[in-house]
């Protein structure tokens, strides 16, 4: 579910000058507008070239020395995504809810980025859609100034109480942005893929 930091750099230079809140309702509206405005889960043709956007996709994978269930239910968590990479410091979650065999959840990821030793908070809007029977979960998130990122994590279980996890990962941005979006954004979810592997071995999670 992570962004880059250079994207989010950027972000926090390129959004218009304005009054944000933190409060819950208010990231309820903010992500209600986002998913609104942008639909940001849908796929519907390939970025344009004279849209000025790019989509890459990269997949990256880590093995845990866990059983398949346990790594999924504390992986698919995103509360416990906190404190893996150092720039997420909350998750707001506006709706939880359930249809079919599949869990959703609408959720806000602020993180602070430091720029020139000032702060500075961005936030995410994200759909997490869970398929806990089939081993897998997407994610899809938006955030200014329009990058989306699509995920889907997918568990394989190796036997012997060790499992594989995969993830899939698209991200969509202007072409100024997706280099940067791109690379840090996959070593974002690196370094977090690490930090729960850490945990959950350690039985932290």
């Amino acid at each position: 579910m992570p962004l880059s930091a250079l994207t989010l750099v950027f972000t926090a230079f390129s959004a218009p000058a304005r009054a944000e809140s933190d409060d819950d309702a208010a990231l309820a509206l903010a992500w209600q507008v986002a998913w609104d405005t942008y639909r940001f889960y849908e796929w519907v043709t390939e970025p344009l070239p004279w849209d000025g956007r790019s989509r890459v996709s990269r997949d990256i994978s880590i093995d845990i020395d866990a059983p398949v269930q346990r790594v999924f239910d504390a992986y698919s968590d995103v509360n416990n995504h906190i404190g893996m990479h150092s720039f997420l410091k909350r998750i707001v979650t506006h709706k939880d809810w359930t249809e079919g065999a599949t869990r959703y959840v609408n959720f806000t990821a602020i993180e602070d980025i430091p720029v020139a030793g000032v702060p500075v908070t961005s936030r995410t809007h994200a759909q997490q859609r869970i398929h806990r029977d089939e081993l897998y979960y997407e994610t899809d998130t938006w955030t200014l100034p329009n990058v989306v990122t699509h995920q889907r994590i997918v568990f394989q279980d190796l036997g012997g109480g060790r499992t594989r996890v995969t993830e899939h990962l698209t991200f969509e941005a202007s072409v100024l942005l997706i280099d940067f979006t791109v690379t840090n954004g996959v070593a974002s979810h690196q370094a977090t893929q690490a930090g729960l592997k850490a945990a959950i071995e350690n039985g932290d999670i």
